[in-house]
């Protein structure tokens, strides 16, 4: 492609002015990934995808419409333009849909001071096939790995431009490398599985290939032999692999759309305490090298550090412009969108204050309870916060892990819940979520 993602964004403004649209918005994307796997020491796939991605946003008075398309020919924009000022003649009014005002637009653009893309050159496939195949060797050199499952190295890398005709128009790149790997202990019906992975911005960051497949094969083979625990009211703790998810389902009950359809846990807690004092949910969108920063959001305001939760209060709500007009309130700034949909809040980087323990020094504290690794399934009633997931991980008693459990559920109500963890000092700091372990008193544990 020759022309720029700017002048192509430009084209399509043009394009819906010209169609009939009062106002609109674009946003175009040109990316490239590139996956491949092993197995057994040979390569079992290969995915490479590269391509343009356009979406178009119209406004006819208080009528919005979204249409989307991988074709840049100026015939296709015209025909994209007309169809979407068509559709938006036919849809309902919506009273809080539109465009930032001007005066709302963030200034600061300069979006390579946050260090998002690594301007090396892609990696050769088969430097990718090396890393997967070094991860799944160094895996298999643990006598307790029965096979593995998957090895996988990656990479990708988009440039984004944004604009609208409320004269907003910026663009930035982003890049991630990955390596995963998953190893299984033990056959039939005793087999175990588990994993490691990473995933960097830049390619001189990423954890080295065979100690994340060491890494793997360990945790695969610490959980052979595992059974169902026993049923009661026990302690729980969440391993810094899985804690985020416990956070981020608060998180989900402060996002606005969950606030204005009136469907959240946390529906009227603004001003009340959501955790325990001392702790807080920072949001801080400028951090460098993480994949979740951003200056601006997808409607052009400029993002800034907030409190999500200050001192355990819930301070308010995640919002783009359309559900802040709705709740009477400002846009926080967390609009996200693709090209196929409008804008609506999402979150950048997140992270809770962590504790002065370490995750051995909870398993001590803990006494008898469940140490949880990973979880599968979620049942989560978004009006009261009733919890229940499947989990497995290790039996803890008198503060030692004894053995691995599985085939468990983990159950109570996350007002409740949250109201009593003790995080420990484990987070990774470069995750776009930075959660510690937590220990959560007094949860529902259904084994035998």
């Amino acid at each position: 492609m020759t022309k720029s993602l700017s002048d192509l964004s430009d084209q399509i403004l043009q394009s819906a002015k010209r169609a009939g649209a009062d106002a609109a918005d674009a946003i175009a994307v040109d990316g490239t990934s590139l996956s491949i796997t092993v197995r057994e020491g040979a390569l079992e796939q290969a995915e490479r995808s590269e391509g343009i991605d356009i979406g178009l946003r119209v406004f006819v008075g208080q009528r919005q419409a979204c249409v989307s398309s991988s074709d840049a020919k100026p015939d296709t924009l015209t025909q994209m333009a007309e169809r979407a000022v068509a559709m938006a003649r036919e849809a309902p009014e919506d009273p809080y849909a539109g465009l930032a005002d001007p005066s709302q637009l963030a200034t600061d653009i300069a979006t390579e001071a946050l260090q998002l893309y690594d301007p090396s050159a892609e990696p050769d496939p088969a430097a990718l096939q090396d890393d997967a195949t070094r991860a799944e060797a160094a895996a298999l050199r643990n006598a307790g790995v029965s096979q593995v499952q998957s090895a996988s190295a990656g990479y990708g890398r988009r440039q984004i431009h944004l604009a609208a005709s409320n004269g907003f128009s910026a663009g930035y790149a982003r890049s991630d490398r990955g390596l995963s790997c998953v190893a299984i202990s033990g056959t039939g019906t005793d087999m175990e599985r588990d994993y490691d992975y990473d995933s960097r911005v830049f390619q001189a960051d990423l954890r080295d290939a065979e100690e994340i497949g060491r890494i793997a094969a360990e945790r695969a083979v610490e959980r052979a032999g595992a059974k169902k625990p026993q049923t009661g009211t026990f302690p729980v703790l969440f391993d810094e692999r899985i804690a985020s998810s416990l956070i981020g389902s608060l998180l989900q009950a402060t996002n606005g759309m969950m606030i204005a359809r009136g469907s959240s846990w946390l529906r009227n807690a603004v001003g009340e305490q959501v955790l325990p004092n001392g702790l807080s949910v920072i949001e801080d969108p400028h951090r460098p090298r993480v994949t979740g920063s951003r200056l601006f959001d997808a409607e052009g305001l400029a993002t800034s550090k907030r409190a999500i939760v200050d001192d355990g209060v819930l301070t308010g709500w995640t919002l783009d412009l359309a559900t802040g007009r709705k709740l009477g309130m400002e846009s926080t700034a967390n609009a996200a969108r693709g090209t196929g949909s409008p804008p609506s809040p999402s979150l950048t980087n997140v992270a809770l204050t962590q504790g002065d323990k370490s995750r051995d020094d909870l398993i001590k504290d803990m006494g008898t309870g469940l140490l949880v690794t990973s979880m599968i399934g979620s049942t989560i009633n978004p009006n009261t916060g009733d919890y229940s997931r499947g989990a497995a991980g290790f039996w803890v008693e008198n503060g030692e892990i004894t053995y691995p459990v599985n085939e468990c559920t983990v159950a109570g109500n996350l007002r409740d819940m949250l109201m009593t963890i003790v995080p420990a000092n484990d987070a990774r700091m470069h995750l776009s979520r930075v959660v510690p372990s937590l220990l959560v008193e007094g949860l529902t544990v259904a084994g035998d």
